[in-house]
């Protein structure tokens, strides 16, 4: 990626130092008050690159773009001044009818969406009246001091005022793989955007370290806000939206060649011009799918609302489509697989010197609890620290004469806590931590140490190392943490899942692959997996991680089912890998560590529970920690692209047969099979009844896998299916004329009942690929719209709006030779769709591995950068003026 031109103000900044930044920003490194931010916010405007509200206009606008409708509006308008007023106002009132229903369902999902926008909200660690305070990310202004720690999104445009190992992932902006490292110290020339070491940008991750700066440039004058303005205008289309285009477009282009077709053989055989024009366009909007965007919004904004009810909540409609298309799951260990209750066990000396007793005491000492009271508690700490303080041996435990000098804290590097304690025998220090990485830093490690080790892991115990040294000085660095002797083992329970074996099995019916990405030992992930059924293909470890080139580990990665040992930012690079490979990979975290792994998936899951910053980082939040609620979400996902194909092939066959049909007849016949405001009636009474297809059940072998847009597939549908209806067509043409020796309006009555009939219930045959009824029933909702629909269809011939719609009332023997046909085109539906599933063509095609582009990454991470909708602040304000309990928003 090409480094682009930085706004002035950060590149000022950079080059300035702090005293300097914040004297030109008038506000000092303990931060604004809330008066003075709240001043700016006014004059700058919300820190925010979206908005969200539902504009009926727009919405309506959407409605109306189709030059086939406005064609047709223009063409009854025209057709009033000729005298054909009668016909023209039916035209015009069914085609605002079809309108308004396509504009209701749209706007009422629009709005779902804002809703759900609302709901969802981003906060930052920031100084106020020299406080710490979270504040939602929209909301900062110039001259904020925001508060950076791993895995959160820089929240706007920094100049650093402090860093300790800070590094931050600008790949969304550079395009490079390695963090960038950061520091107080100001560059000396203007430089690109890789380059501001003294600068974090606006939607880069923190991936390592702690820092603090100065807010200098917020929402589209900040360089991520610039480059996400010039890319997402509008949101990219996702490729479940662009196989929505692609059909638009197929229909579009038989629509226009059938239209040419009827338009000049109908001039050519010297029928009137204006009738000719209005029915050639009624036939264009009888074969365009006008409801389609208002099936797919309605389904998916039924989708959220499902979800929710099991404990799903997805932070963006398009969230619930990329869950459907998940075909790689990476997950954590602890509560997905495992009951996340982890207690400590046991303590197991290695020599003789140190008591079971002793070894506990020391591994309490060597924890970051805050010893300064006699009630010690575990809140905050890291869930083995807080096994330890919680258990029984805890509330006995003896510390009298021990006194903890100084504190190291745990880090993914080190991967171990240290601690300088004095007592009776002098100071020592005293190091915990992961097995592998105290015995590192031992002198010696005994053979019988060892195999002691693998003994526990082998039975799938959680295990971290005491080792103790003598030391002088009451201040710690990690380079204390060397010539240590090993004293012992600390071992703790966090038993499998009860329910984890039938979870992992539904994501295997599904078909999704699942991987383990664990800081554990390798054996204990095993341990658990074959305790739980499920086959290992192979384990790699955090140094065989970093001793790989991205090509190497591509491979390898794809050939693991356990990443053991591994990283925040080994799991990020791993996750990157898999990606690049073109899965579409979920990852389920919820710790400060996973937060990285998080941003770098498609999909990000985390749970109610989690830490703030995954919370913060996942598109998808679970309020139950469990792959089986994960797996219910992946199936409706795949449920909405089910439904909305199955709108789809209706569009493709027994709608596009009778089109077909009424293009031939026009020709043939010496008046029209339909008039142009009975084919729109016919096609408004059918796009109502397919409104409860997002309802409906789906057969679970449509959720096997996820789906995928084919074009060439739905083609050949259509060349089946549409003849076969034709067919029927031509039969009731035969039945109307030859034997009910029917006139115009008889014949006219009489196609439109049989059309609504065929092209109505046909949803019944090709909602599945099994026996309708029989072995797979539609939802009640669907079925009652339909009848319903086909009912009214059969009633308008004999209501009084019989003389204006153009029909005359029919026969008793019709209905009995309608019936007949019917139940034959439907036995002949079955039989084809039979025949054309058997066909190897018609299998799922295998699915081509795509990676997300760019601007859909940008979009995903500008996400966060959204302001309320105008409900949604008023909603705030009302909120504001009630004082109530602070709730931490996601």
């Amino acid at each position: 990626m090409q480094q682009t031109s930085i706004p002035a103000p950060i590149v000022a900044a950079a080059t300035r130092s702090t005293d300097e930044v914040l004297a030109d920003l008038k506000t000092t490194s303990g931060g604004l008050s809330a008066t003075d931010a709240a001043t700016r916010l006014e004059a700058t405007g919300a820190n925010s690159i979206q908005s969200h509200k539902a504009r009926g206009w727009v919405t309506l606008g959407r409605q109306l773009r189709s030059p086939i409708l406005i064609l047709l509006f223009v063409t009854a308008g025209v057709s009033v001044f000729l005298g054909e007023s009668t016909n023209a106002v039916i035209i015009a009132v069914i085609l605002v009818a079809s309108v308004g229903l396509g504009f209701v369902n749209e706007f009422r999902a629009e709005r779902a969406a804002d809703a759900l926008h609302d709901q969802i909200r981003h906060v930052a660690v920031t100084l106020r009246d020299g406080a710490a305070v979270e504040v939602d990310v929209t909301e900062l202004v110039p001259g904020d001091v925001v508060r950076l720690a791993i895995g959160s999104v820089v929240p706007a445009d920094l100049r650093l005022l402090t860093a300790a190992d800070l590094a931050c992932d600008e790949g969304i902006l550079t395009g490079e793989s390695m963090p960038a490292a950061k520091s107080i110290a100001p560059i000396t020339t203007s430089a690109g955007v890789g380059d501001l070491s003294s600068c974090a940008l606006m939607g880069t991750i923190v991936q390592s370290g702690s820092g603090t700066g100065v807010v200098v440039a917020t929402g589209g004058r900040a360089e991520f806000g610039r480059i996400a303005l010039g890319l997402v205008t509008a949101l990219p289309q996702t490729d479940f939206q662009k196989g929505l285009s692609k059909f638009s477009l197929l229909l579009l282009e038989v629509a226009v060649a059938l239209t040419t077709l009827i338009f000049v053989a109908n001039i050519l055989l010297h029928r009137p011009i204006l009738d000719s024009l209005l029915f050639s366009l009624a036939i264009a909007v009888g074969i365009t799918p006008q409801l389609l965007p208002a099936v797919v919004s309605a389904s998916l904004a039924t989708g959220s609302r499902v979800l929710a009810r099991k404990k799903v909540l997805v932070k963006r409609l398009v969230c619930i489509e990329d869950l459907g298309d998940v075909d790689l799951l990476v997950t954590d260990k602890t509560g997905t697989l495992t009951e996340g209750r982890i207690s400590f066990s046991s303590a197991i000396p290695t020599g003789s010197k140190v008591t079971a007793k002793d070894l506990f005491s020391l591994g309490l000492l060597s924890t970051e609890a805050d010893l300064s009271t006699d009630e010690v508690s575990s809140i905050g700490l890291n869930p083995l620290d807080a096994a330890l303080w919680d258990s029984s041996e805890a509330k006995s435990a003896d510390r009298s004469g021990l006194t903890q000098l100084a504190v190291l804290p745990f880090d993914h590097v080190r991967r171990m806590t240290s601690a300088v304690v004095a007592g009776p025998a002098g100071k020592r220090i005293v190091s915990k931590g992961s097995p592998e990485d105290v015995f590192a830093h031992c002198v010696k490690v005994p053979a019988a140490a060892v195999a002691t080790l693998n003994d526990l892991y082998r039975a799938g115990a959680r295990v971290v190392a005491v080792a103790v040294r003598a030391t002088s000085s009451s201040k710690l660095t990690a380079a204390d943490e060397k010539g240590l002797t090993l004293v012992g083992f600390l071992t703790f329970d966090d038993r499998p899942k009860l329910d984890a074996k039938e979870s992992l099995e539904k994501l295997r019916v599904l078909g999704i692959e699942v991987k383990i990405a664990t800081g554990d030992n390798a054996l204990v992930a095993e341990k658990v997996l074959a305790d739980l059924g499920m086959a290992s293909l192979g384990t790699l470890n955090g140094t065989d991680v970093d001793a790989m080139d991205d090509t190497k580990l591509a491979e390898a990665a794809r050939a693991s089912t356990i990443f053991a040992r591994v990283s925040p930012e080994q799991k990020a690079r791993i996750l990157r890998m898999l990606r690049h490979a073109g899965r579409s990979v979920a990852f389920m975290g919820d710790g400060v560590n996973d937060a990285l792994a998080l941003h770098q998936a498609d999909v990000g899951i985390s749970v109610n529970s989690a830490a703030d910053v995954a919370k913060d980082a996942a598109d998808v939040l679970l309020l139950d920690k469990d792959l089986g609620v994960l797996a219910d979400g992946v199936m409706d996902g795949r449920r909405i692209f089910a439904n909305t194909i199955k709108y789809v092939l209706m569009g493709t066959s027994s709608n596009f047969g009778n089109m077909f049909s009424a293009s031939v007849a026009s020709v043939i016949l010496p008046f029209l099979p339909m008039l142009p405001g009975q084919i729109l009636l016919n096609n408004l009474l059918y796009d109502a009844g397919q409104l409860a297809i997002p309802g409906d059940r789906v057969d679970p072998e449509q959720l096997r896998a996820p789906s995928h847009w084919d074009i060439a597939y739905i083609r050949r549908f259509m060349f089946l299916f549409g003849p076969i209806s034709s067919l029927f067509d031509f039969a009731t043409f035969g039945l109307m004329l030859l034997v009910f020796r029917a006139a115009a309006p008889e014949f006219q009555a009489g196609w439109f009942i049989e059309s609504i009939a065929t092209q109505t219930l046909i949803i019944f045959a090709i909602r599945t690929r099994r026996v309708p009824f029989l072995r797979s029933r539609p939802s009640l909702g669907l079925t009652l719209a339909s009848l319903g629909v086909v009912a009214i269809g059969v009633w308008l011939p004999f209501s009084p709006l019989e003389g204006i719609l153009g029909f005359r009332a029919l026969p008793v023997p019709f209905f009995l030779a309608l019936v007949g046909m019917i139940v034959l085109y439907l036995c002949v539906v079955e039989l084809a769709k039979k025949w054309f599933f058997s066909r190897a063509a018609q299998r799922q095609p295998s699915v081509p591995f795509r990676r997300r582009a760019y601007p859909h990454r940008i979009a995903r991470r500008a996400s966060r950068f959204t302001a309320q909708s105008p409900r949604g602040r008023a909603t705030v304000a009302k909120s504001r003026k009630t004082p109530a309990a602070p709730v931490r928003a996601t």
